[in-house]
């Protein structure tokens, strides 16, 4: 790494904590949310609010002689809240402005965990983790509020080869994950090939997960849930800001057009075709370094290259308040990867050849959003969207005169239909409709000799779907039990997929929660050749048929315990995830399978674990997941089980973040268990075709290790402006992680081994003005 570079980085480090130093001064105010932290513990209470509405407040300290419902009063007096007490120890908060029926459906959905992992990061009673990037406090190796990145600290979810565009939720992969921008369904989630989240941080606001027990009105995804939002209210005040980092630029702005509208506009772009930062480096090392391009250069005596990079994503957002009971939301967006690379080398023959290669991944995606509140206690909502997806690739041999060009397109038009009826402060009833109309395109076309496949599939699915939200009048125990039929036409088949979450509160700090569900999913991802789109994006999308391709099915269920008290939160959950119908080519194997498709299914079991420690302006945890991931395969490996590919036994995130004033600084600690591989029998054996394997995934690479490290500091810049300046080191130790391992037979017959190898020490820098 650069010495000036690293030196500016800590020297940035030490003159924010030297600024610190010298401006601790007695505050006359107290934050809010400290206020609430004491009074939980002097009077056994739990207050539920959403975390945003009261992240920067500051009040004056209360008298320490009040009793709760004195204190409650003035705090009705002195702010622009209602505390509402519900039970003698639930307390509501709400707005002021807030109106009976809009109180009364937060309640349903009530925090049960506030900084979860961090500030921002909360748990709500119905099983879901929301993170609200506005109160985001800090993680570790990030210095922006990477929506994806975010997600991964969870336990649980991981990426096995560091991408966004491959988390893996409990052992499932990335295309078994419903993501949801905005309403839209994305099926690409990723920039440079999958190392950057494709959503702006800046402008989405609210992140949902839910990794089991997704709401009924959920389908179409047998693993994980994430819905990304931005803001949804009317600010009526002119913000915006911009900023950049080693890769790219960005701005982010919100435009009142009157007082009923309002426009929020973002836009990112890559500065990489013009500019190599020592992070684009070691991005491109990572993706580019063993895909198809460089292949071809390992073979043969390369001359000369040439490569071209860049990434943007733009969108917009039309909020209109038609009146005080019904809105309009209208939303744009686009997302872009664009590769071109010209490689030109010597033969084997000691002849020239010239590739010409250009890789486009493109998403575009709309939404319009009605939504309309009847009376006191219904509300309805009618949405309908467009996603399509597009990736191509052509790689243009000049000297043999030949040209390959591929496709998969992904074409997703949905409409829903949303209802909810506040029954009463207990009880809550939600129900709907949802028709997708699916269609995939996959093409393929090559000259000299002439060849060209071209096959369209579309899938329409009709679901209706109804769910039930009820609260004890203790308000100790919350029920969700729901169900989702669903219809696929081209199938002709029909599913029922029950879903339920139960959470009962006992002895004041204790949680049991336990959850389950069945869920399926009609369109799935395979790779046909390793080296499809040169490697880098080799997998496509593909649509059930009934045949070679099932309909996915999958049942999941969990059992958690949690104490939460004097800042300190431990949780343990076990929980069993079974996935049918899969097929093997959707698991991508390298090994003695790489031909063969055969349908089976993998049973996952593992135990999620979390201890998380507040005390003073330190933040420390530690998150560790033990599970087994199998296959189970009709008649791969004699239908006997094997380990799943990204099977991972144990995995262990230790973070310690520093907040105070304006400066935040964290240091994380990841490390997980070797990724499965199968091995060859004989390496030495030259006179081979085909390479001889041991049993599949009998193998495991070596330990994981990373360790990262983040600090942002924020000052007034001027009037009215504010800045932001963040560093941050990935990989700070520049440790070697091998995340894969596969064979290839060279030219001689002899056996290759490839190591794909992760993120080596990658650094950042940011700066950030909002006005």
């Amino acid at each position: 790494m650069n010495k000036k570079l690293l030196s500016f980085i800590f020297y940035f480090i030490a003159i924010a904590f030297c600024n610190l130093a010298y401006s601790q001064q007695q505050k006359a105010v107290q934050p809010l949310t400290e206020i609430l932290q004491a009074l939980e513990k002097k009077h056994h209470v739990i207050f539920s609010f959403e975390t945003k509405i009261i992240e920067g407040i500051s009040i004056k300290p209360l008298s320490k002689d009040l009793s709760i419902q004195q204190v409650l009063a003035q705090l009705n007096r002195t702010t622009d809240f209602n505390f509402k007490m519900l039970s003698d120890r639930f307390i509501a908060i709400t707005p002021k402005e807030t109106d009976k029926s809009q109180s009364e459906i937060q309640q349903l959905e009530e925090v049960v965990i506030t900084n979860y992992l961090t500030k921002g990061i909360s748990k709500t009673n119905n099983g879901t983790i929301k993170a609200d990037t506005k109160a985001f406090d800090i993680l570790p190796g990030l210095i922006e509020p990477d929506v994806l990145q975010i997600v991964q600290n969870l336990p649980g979810i991981m990426s096995v080869d560091e991408r966004i565009s491959n988390i893996n939720v409990r052992g499932g992969t990335n295309d078994q994950n419903l993501i949801l921008y905005e309403g839209i369904r994305m099926y690409q989630s990723g920039h440079f090939f999958g190392l950057i989240s494709a959503f702006n941080p800046h402008l989405s606001e609210n992140i949902t997960v839910s990794k089991n027990g997704t709401s009924a009105k959920y389908g179409n995804a047998v693993s994980s849930t994430i819905a990304i939002k931005n803001g949804d209210k009317l600010d009526n005040n002119i913000s915006a800001g911009i900023g950049g980092n080693m890769l790219s630029v960005d701005a982010f702005a919100k435009i009142p057009l009157s007082k009923k509208t309002e426009l929020q506009l973002s836009a990112r772009r890559s500065y990489t075709d013009i500019l190599v930062s020592e992070t684009y480096d070691a991005y491109f090392e990572r993706i580019f370094k063993d895909s198809e391009l460089n292949a071809a250069s390992q073979m043969n005596t390369l001359l000369a290259q040439d490569e071209r990079f860049l990434f943007y994503d733009f969108n917009v957002k039309f909020l209109y308040d038609i009146d005080r009971t019904s809105k309009l939301r209208i939303n744009v967006m686009n997302i872009s990867n664009n590769l071109n690379f010209d490689q030109i080398f010597t033969t084997v023959d000691n002849n020239f050849q010239e590739t010409k290669s250009d890789l486009d991944q493109m998403s575009y995606g709309a939404s319009v959003t009605y939504i309309k509140q009847l009376h006191n206690d219904t509300k309805l909502s009618a949405q309908i969207y467009s996603s399509i997806y597009d990736l191509d690739a052509q790689n243009n041999n000049i000297t043999q005169n030949q040209l390959f060009t591929q496709e998969n397109k992904v074409e997703d038009f949905g409409l829903r239909l949303d209802v909810s009826n506040t029954i009463s402060k207990d009880l809550k009833f939600n129900g709907g409709y949802q028709f997708n109309e699916v269609g995939v395109t996959n093409f393929e076309h090559v000259t000299n000799p002439n060849y060209t496949s071209l096959v369209k599939e579309i899938i329409r699915t009709h679901a209706l779907f109804g769910e039930i939200e009820w609260y004890s009048s203790s308000r100790d125990t919350y029920i969700r039990l729901g169900s989702r039929v669903s219809y696929f036409g081209k199938l002709s088949e029909f599913l029922i997929e029950p879903r339920v979450t139960l959470n009962y509160k006992f002895l004041d700090y204790f949680r049991l929660e336990a959850i389950g569900e069945l869920k399926s999913q009609s369109i799935t991802q395979i790779i046909d050749l390793q080296q499809d789109f040169f490697g880098i994006e080799k997998r496509r999308w593909q649509l059930a048929n009934g045949k070679d391709v099932p309909l996915i099915k999958s049942e999941q269920t969990s059992l958690g315990l949690s104490y939460n008290q004097n800042n300190l939160l431990i949780s343990v959950e076990g929980y069993y995830k079974g996935v049918h119908h899969i097929t093997a080519r959707s698991q991508g194997f390298q090994n003695q399978f790489q031909f063969i498709n055969d349908i089976g299914h993998y049973t996952v079991k593992g135990v999620d674990f979390l201890i998380h420690k507040r005390f003073s302006d330190f933040s420390t945890w530690l998150s560790y997941t033990y599970s087994k991931n199998d296959y189970n395969f009709n008649e791969i490996n004699n239908s006997n089980a094997f380990p799943n590919s990204i099977d991972l036994r144990h995995a262990a995130n230790a973070s310690l973040t520093y907040n105070r004033n304006n400066f935040k600084i964290g240091i994380g600690l990841n490390w997980h268990s070797g990724r499965p591989f199968t091995a060859p029998l004989d390496m030495q054996d030259n006179t081979i075709t085909t390479i001889a394997y041991n049993a599949p995934n009998s193998s495991r690479l070596s330990d994981y290790f990373r360790t990262d490290m983040s600090a942002i500091y924020k000052f007034q810049a001027s009037k009215g402006i504010q800045a932001e300046i963040g560093a941050s080191i990935w990989n700070i130790f520049n440790q070697t992680n091998i995340i894969n391992r596969y064979y290839t037979l060279n030219t001689e017959g002899d056996i290759t081994q490839i190591d794909n190898r992760s993120l080596k020490l990658t650094p950042n820098l940011s700066f950030r003005l909002n006005f």
